[in-house]
């Protein structure tokens, strides 16, 4: 047995973090867990993991106190990881630089509405920029901006914020481009009936251009999911609120898949991050740095609380805290800016744990340890601030800003995805397909409600007979079915406001456009759509015995099927409005009682008020049309026996249509059916327009609602807005 000495034992490797000095570290080796096979060439039975063989001795005290490494790989090792992964400080090429995204921003402010019609900033005077090949990381505490200030720089504030300060691309004033950048949001909105792999060549279909062919797409796909390290979940579904699938890791890594498919020139990550171990979180930033560095991207990234070896990877840091910039510079440079300033990190402390522990005043008792004793966190960010302001740091960052902006390059390219119209919309028809297909609540449920409801219709009104009674119940049964069974297709609103989220994203990062979208999914619900008119509609129509005869039979279901097109792009036009489902459902099933309400059955058309009720509500509620459409149907070419002595023992369906159910004759339903058709298209191109309106309308909007501009002045410790002359740029 050998002895306890010959037993070869692992020594975790020291973590990027600020060592003793005097204690020279004797043996630094460190395994290769999150590094793939491709980046490392050595023998791993030599360093990984149990192995007694010493890497190179490295004696911290001949390193600045900043600049640690954070691996002691072989020298051949080290310089691959250096050229493929981890870009080096300030080495892009003109090549890379010349074609990349040059973004700068100055005097930055952002206000959301506060009390007494004043205005409170969330980002306070911000300044800084971001270059080609390099990475850019905003930390902070919770709230203190870091998404608000990625939204500004990518134009997606909201409509309650409001901006005043100077944001350039090149130097020049434009507006982001779709398929110029790309932003991967801290909510992974995800078609959660996908796979992975399904996600990303779907993606991939609808973003490359038409010169690539599919097995070049499927490859690009496939290597992207590989170096997001999700080759073993491929295959799994998404998952959501109603099926287990991928975890909040793995999600953040496919979004992030989604959006460096086309290799934007400028990428935009709100904490890219969370989620994920350390192990993922290293390999998925250094994917990105890679990436950044090979093309020349540009790369703004928020993150939370980066580890010692993530937070070495970025090029850039800037720090805030409140609104306010804490530091903006060179990531080794950081620490020794808090030391100068009287906060050291403490030994064996990550850097980015002390920064944010410094500048965090979420928890008032908490202080920090300064030089000089103990020091309030307030004051500590207090001291920070000035101190930066003051510093040789800030005027190199302002005078880079200056370069930059007189440098204007060039203009973005304004075209979006690089797929024809035509790829886009038969990708997302069978896309939006295999989705309805896997989503239950989509149609497959709204298909067993209809039909539990057609039997009871079918069993209620059973074989219905001729009698002059059956006149009223047969009206009754046909304005149910255009009534309540079509108010039913307001069922799959929720799963359409899913889409509608997944539109938003895919739309705002240019991957496709909005007609692409509405004929994509107009084709591929329409199956479904056939399904629920045809089996449903066939129970309560022979069940009840209605007029014998196929062709009344197909108008029946076509007329079903119609209607139910039709309360769907009614929903649609709610969805653009109202995006929230509930609010969207309240919404939709009010327009549709009012409609229902002067549809012609309730209350007969000649009894009607004049006034709005008549004139024009009447005739814009698809009501009207289908209840004759379905009367005309039933009743033209039957006879009833009259229920009154003298003259004719019967009565013509005819007349059961003009006297009666008070209907339009002078046209046939065929009439009715188109009309009911043209609305379909109506409500589909309204729908289109309203989202063609808002993408125009919201930056005239924005622009006008600077007209009377705002100049920040400090109040009690809180940075408002009050009015000041025109003029000052925006």
């Amino acid at each position: 047995m050998a002895s306890p000495s010959n037993v070869p034992r692992w020594t975790p490797s020291q973590s990027p973090i600020i060592s003793p000095p005097n204690e020279p570290i004797k043996d630094y080796t460190d395994f290769d867990s999150i590094v793939s096979e491709d980046e490392a060439s050595f023998n791993r039975e030599t360093y990984f993991p149990f192995s007694t063989a010493s890497t190179a001795n490295i004696d911290l005290r001949t390193l600045p106190l900043y600049e640690v490494p954070s691996r002691a790989y072989p020298q051949e090792v080290k310089s691959q990881v250096d050229v493929e992964v981890v870009a080096s400080r300030g080495g892009n090429s003109r090549t890379s630089a010349e074609k990349g995204v040059f973004l700068t921003w100055k005097d930055l402010y952002v206000t959301v509405p506060a009390q007494r019609n004043e205005r409170r900033a969330i980002l306070q005077g911000l300044t800084g920029y971001a270059e080609p090949g390099e990475v850019l990381a905003i930390m902070g505490p919770s709230g203190c901006g870091k998404s608000t200030l990625l939204d500004a720089l990518a134009g997606r504030l909201g409509s309650n914020t409001r901006q005043v300060g100077e944001i350039l691309i090149n130097g020049r004033r434009q507006a982001l481009a779709f398929g110029t950048s790309a932003y991967v949001t801290q909510d992974d909105t995800l078609m959660m009936t996908l796979t992975v792999r399904e996600a990303v060549y779907y993606s991939a279909q609808l973003q490359l251009p038409n010169s690539m062919t599919k097995s070049e797409k499927r490859e690009r796909a496939e290597t992207t999911i590989r170096e997001m390290g999700l080759q073993d979940s491929v295959d799994t579904r998404i998952g959501g609120w109603s099926a287990k699938g991928l975890s909040g890791g793995q999600k953040r890594r496919v979004s992030i898949c989604i959006e460096i498919l086309t290799r934007p020139k400028l990428l935009f990550l709100d904490e890219p991050t969370s989620g994920l171990d350390s192990a993922a979180s290293y390999h998925v930033m250094s994917r990105i740095i890679g990436l950044a560095r090979r093309d020349g991207r540009t790369v703004v990234a928020s993150i939370h609380q980066p580890s010692g070896e993530v937070f070495e990877l970025f090029h850039n840091l800037c720090l805030l805290s409140s609104g306010r910039t804490i530091y903006f510079g060179s990531t080794t440079a950081a620490n020794e800016f808090f030391a100068s300033n009287g906060f050291p990190c403490p030994y064996l402390r990550n850097p980015s744990d002390h920064y944010l522990r410094t500048i965090n005043k979420d928890f008032d008792s908490d202080i920090e340890q300064g030089i000089d004793g103990i020091t309030p966190v307030e004051e500590a960010i207090n001291i920070l601030v000035d101190s930066y302001k003051s510093s040789d740091t800030y005027y190199q960052v302002q005078q880079r800003v200056s370069e930059i902006c007189q440098q204007k390059t060039g203009i973005l390219d304004k075209k979006g995805s690089q797929a024809s119209f035509v790829t886009q919309c038969l990708v997302l028809t069978r896309r939006s397909f295999v989705n309805m297909y896997r989503d239950l609540g989509y149609y497959w449920l709204r298909l067993a409600i209809y039909i539990a409801l057609c039997l009871c219709v079918g069993t209620i009104f059973y074989d219905i007979g001729d009698s002059y009674g059956s006149i009223q119940a047969r009206g009754s049964m046909l304005m149910f079915v255009a009534a309540f069974l079509t108010f039913m297709a307001i069922g799959g609103f929720p799963s359409f406001v899913e889409d509608m989220k997944i539109f938003g994203r895919e739309r705002l990062n240019g991957h496709y456009g909005v007609a692409a979208f509405v004929v994509g999914n107009t084709i591929s619900s329409i199956p479904y759509l056939l399904i629920i008119s045809l089996i449903p509609g066939a129970i309560a129509y022979y069940l009840v015995g209605l007029q014998k005869g196929f062709e009344h039979f197909a108008f029946f279901c076509l007329l079903l099927f119609m209607c139910m097109m039709l309360v769907e792009s009614l929903m649609m036009t709610v969805a653009s409005i109202v995006p929230d489902f509930l609010m969207g459902i309240i919404t939709g099933a009010g327009i549709q009682g009012v409609m229902m309400l002067n549809g012609g059955f309730f209350r007969l058309p000649n009894d009607l008020p004049k006034p709005f009720w008549r004139y024009p509500m009447y005739y814009i509620a698809f009501h009207k049309y289908a209840n004759q459409g379905f009367y005309k149907n039933e009743f033209e070419g039957l006879t009833f026996p009259r229920d009154q002595l003298g003259g004719s023992s019967t009565i013509s369906g005819k007349e059961i249509l003009r006297n009666i159910w008070q209907v339009e004759m002078g046209y046939s339903k065929w009439i009715d059916l188109a009309i009911l058709f043209g609305m379909v298209v109506l409500y589909r191109l309204v729908f289109l327009g309203i989202i063609k309106a808002v993408e125009k309308l919201k930056p005239v909007l924005r622009t006008f609602s600077f007209t009377a501009h705002k100049q920040p002045q400090q109040i009690n410790g809180e940075f408002v807005l009050h009015s000041m002359p025109e003029g000052r740029m925006t």
